[in-house]
């Protein structure tokens, strides 16, 4: 675990000089969802995956960006599933992108996960890891090296809220829901990027994000194995909770490497009103 945690510290510093030099326009190309692909998410995911394959203990990986899973080593024990670059229709107007990383041992399936972190690619470089528990790193560019700022934890209730989602496509209740918070005094921070309105909150002690299903995506937008699963780890072990609306989002299972869910993640005050909403809902 130690070798693809410093391999993802490289994976970092590679991937930040890549944004910072290299082309930002669109490929040519969509991924497996259908996402016109940037240049740099081609180039990003390159550079993960000529990382990871250096680590014997990682078996198998597969990226947003691949249709497949790639066998690397079978005699692994770890698989990791990872966005290069989340959020990367933002960078040709200069806001904080990420990359994220799931460690499973087994198989993909939420309840396997055993660590994540995620990357910000922003005015500075930052680097967070979830295990046991929460730590923050950011890259010193005098040192060349990541640093050790503190344990990240979330507060029982936030004042913040990142609601995404197409609003005319929402449902109803999820819509009073939305409302209500802001009645309640809840400030809106959305940027469209998963990894900086997610880092927001764990940074200002709590709050909701919420991608919900909604008509034009009943099945949610958000991908269940790079994007979901990881965050959801973090922020569980940062003492929040995760949620699809109605169940804990590591005990939900995969089809394909591909699926999507509907998310909620936050502290435990906004959860307990998501539940409450979605139990209740017509």
């Amino acid at each position: 675990m130690t070798e693809i945690m410093d391999r993802i510290k490289n994976i970092a510093i590679e991937i930040s000089s890549a944004i910072k030099t290299q082309d930002t326009g669109k490929a040519d190309t969509c991924n497996i969802s259908g996402d016109v692909q940037a240049k740099l998410d081609v180039i990003s995911d390159e550079i993960v995956e000529k990382h990871l394959s250096c680590v014997s203990s990682v078996a198998q990986i597969i990226s947003e960006e691949k249709e497949d899973a790639l066998t690397l080593n079978e005699n692994g024990k770890y698989f990791v599933a990872y966005d290069p670059l989340d959020g990367s229709s933002l960078i040709d107007v200069n806001l904080s992108v990420g990359s994220i990383f799931g460690i499973y041992k087994g198989d993909y399936a939420g309840e396997n996960i055993v660590a994540a972190a995620y990357v910000v690619y922003g005015p500075r470089l930052e680097l967070v890891v979830a295990r046991d528990t929460v730590e923050l790193f950011r890259f010193n560019e005098e040192k060349k090296e990541f640093e050790y700022i503190k344990e990240l934890r979330l507060s029982e209730k936030g004042k913040i809220l990142g609601p995404g989602g197409t609003q005319k496509c929402w449902y109803p209740y999820h819509k009073k829901m939305i409302d209500n918070f802001f009645k309640e005094g809840y400030r809106l921070r959305y940027s469209g990027g998963m990894v900086p309105d997610l880092h927001q909150i764990l940074l200002k002690g709590g709050g909701l994000f919420a991608y919900p299903a909604a008509t034009d995506k009943p099945k949610g937008k958000l991908r269940k194995l790079f994007e979901v699963f990881p965050f959801a780890y973090v922020f569980e072990r940062a003492g929040g909770l995760a949620i699809d609306g109605e169940n804990n989002i590591l005990t939900l299972g995969y089809e394909h490497y591909h699926d999507t869910t509907s998310c909620f993640l936050g502290s435990n005050y906004e959860i307990e009103k998501v539940l409450n909403t979605y139990k209740g809902k017509k």
